[in-house]
């Protein structure tokens, strides 16, 4: 038994003083406050010098760029992969934020998926290095632990997105939606592919065709696979005696 505490009540105990309450600390949470918009301010920063230098900045660039120390970046990052995955967020998050307005908006199931693909291509296009510096893991980040990777974490994301929608619909149409989560997987894996091919093309075409073309072949597959309400008129098929 600790000597200190043994003679003390237990908070709660029978006898024992009501606890006071708890004040919280106004110079640690300020501070605390501070360094989150320092880092917040960093990681604008570090946008900023990616989208006007490349996608192959290292630290010392990436902290001359944006006009401090590479000192100062790992006082408020541990390290290179701290710092990849604060960007990587801010830009999962703004992907995500776009794509749940486009689908929002649409009345159809294809047209959710035409809102996905045009939305993703066009946050691909407004600013491809980000873009590439998120996608091609440049400082070795997430190697050791799958499960942070933000690239994955992205494409889950958009593939719940794309099922929430394609279900709904479905359900609204009075369709089968069993496999929508798994086609959702699929076509975003579809989208990405494509994308990441594309905006590496020298002579790409403009993201609206790419747009078109994409959202006509990931439609060709998905409409012919969905379940669709039985058709009174539809002749049922012969059976094979």
């Amino acid at each position: 038994m600790d000597p200190v505490t043994a003679d003390v009540p237990t908070p709660g105990a029978p006898g024992a003083p009501a606890a006071a309450p708890v004040r919280p600390d106004g110079r640690r949470t300020r501070w605390a406050e501070h360094r989150r918009a320092r880092r917040e301010e960093l990681v604008t920063a570090a946008l900023r010098a990616i989208t006007t230098h490349g996608a192959g900045l290292g630290m010392d660039e990436l902290a001359a760029a944006a006009g401090t120390s590479k000192t100062v970046l790992y006082r408020h990052f541990t390290d290179k992969e701290d710092l990849y995955l604060a960007v990587a967020r801010r830009v999962n998050r703004l992907i995500v934020r776009e794509l749940r307005s486009a689908v929002e908006r649409a009345s159809s199931p294809r047209e959710a998926l035409a809102g996905i693909v045009s939305t993703y291509l066009g946050l691909v296009e407004a600013d491809p290095e980000v873009y590439r510096f998120v996608v091609s893991h440049p400082f070795g980040a997430t190697a050791r632990d799958p499960e942070r990777d933000p690239v994955q974490r992205l494409t889950r994301a958009l593939a719940d997105e794309t099922a929430r929608t394609l279900t709904a619909h479905l359900r609204a149409a009075g369709a089968a939606d069993t496999s929508a989560d798994a086609l959702a997987h699929g076509l975003v894996a579809l989208i990405r592919s494509a994308a990441d091919r594309w905006i590496c093309t020298p002579d790409r075409i403009a993201a609206t065709d790419m747009a078109a073309a994409l959202t006509d072949l990931a439609w060709g597959g998905l409409s012919a696979v969905l379940a669709r309400p039985a058709d009174p008129a539809r002749p049922a098929p012969e059976e094979v005696p």
